[in-house]
């Protein structure tokens, strides 16, 4: 009996990468019982860090661990995105991987679980919920050497700064940051923009792009993007763009 538990206490450390939570609901899913995951505790080959989440002895957890439990093990469509993914890319200011505040992207109405909320380490991290483009589209995975995430590609992530702009996010800085993008895939951004529900979003992506001069702007087919109807003011005391009309920061017109 102690050679078979002590095979499935193998299997779990060999299945579970070093660095991230452990879920008490996977466990059961994976033929764990709660007398078994009792008895891990007990022996502590595994220590509790909230309610029905675990870690492995001695394992030191960043949050990029906690958000592949949630991806891999609760099979939610949560992700960073934003200007965080673009950091983690390359693209903006470097993030350490530490407890930097990250910004998660998800669907309406996602709360994070107690354990990760009543974390302290986590709780600056900010949760952005919206629907304005599919869950699964534009994202892509980010190897972090033992295990993999999930985070928007930098194509997405510039479409969440401005979902979330002006008030959460600086319109000033976004068109900063589109001036870097000169490699993204014009096939993937107009995939992107034709299934963007956000009219303010798609018009100032199309304007910053085109102010950027980006060569990729001039490959996409912007009669097939939706841009609705009517003026769309963006900030106050701004500049009016006719094309797009909308109304931008002036020291970015």
């Amino acid at each position: 009996m102690s050679i078979n538990l002590d095979n499935k206490l193998n299997k779990l450390l060999q299945d579970i990468p070093k660095g991230t939570v452990i879920l008490s609901s996977w466990l059961l899913s994976q033929g764990y019982s709660h007398s078994l995951q009792h008895r891990y505790l007990k022996s502590h080959w595994l220590e509790t860090i909230g309610s029905g989440a675990f870690k492995r002895k001695n394992d030191e957890l960043v949050v990029f661990g906690a958000l592949y439990a949630l991806q891999q093990q609760k099979g939610k469509n949560i992700h960073i995105g934003g200007k965080s993914a673009l950091s983690l890319l390359g693209f903006a200011h470097n993030i350490e991987m530490n407890n930097t505040s990250l910004s998660f992207f998800a669907h309406p109405g996602y709360k994070f679980p107690k354990w990760f909320k009543n974390n302290r380490d986590w709780k600056a991290h900010r949760l952005f919920c919206s629907s304005f483009l599919p869950a699964q589209l534009g994202i892509m995975e980010y190897d972090l050497g033992n295990f993999k995430i999930k985070i928007s590609t930098p194509a997405r992530a510039i479409l969440e700064c401005l979902e979330i702009a002006p008030k959460k996010f600086d319109l000033a800085e976004v068109y900063l940051i589109m001036e870097g993008l000169t490699s993204l895939k014009p096939s993937e951004v107009q995939k992107l923009l034709e299934a963007c529900t956000s009219i303010k979003v798609k018009r100032l992506f199309l304007y910053f792009a085109e102010v950027s001069n980006h060569t990729w702007f001039n490959y996409l087919d912007v009669d097939k993007i939706n841009l609705g109807s009517g003026k769309r003011s963006i900030v106050k005391d701004g500049s009016y763009n006719e094309k797009y009309k909308i109304t931008v920061p002036q020291r970015i017109n």
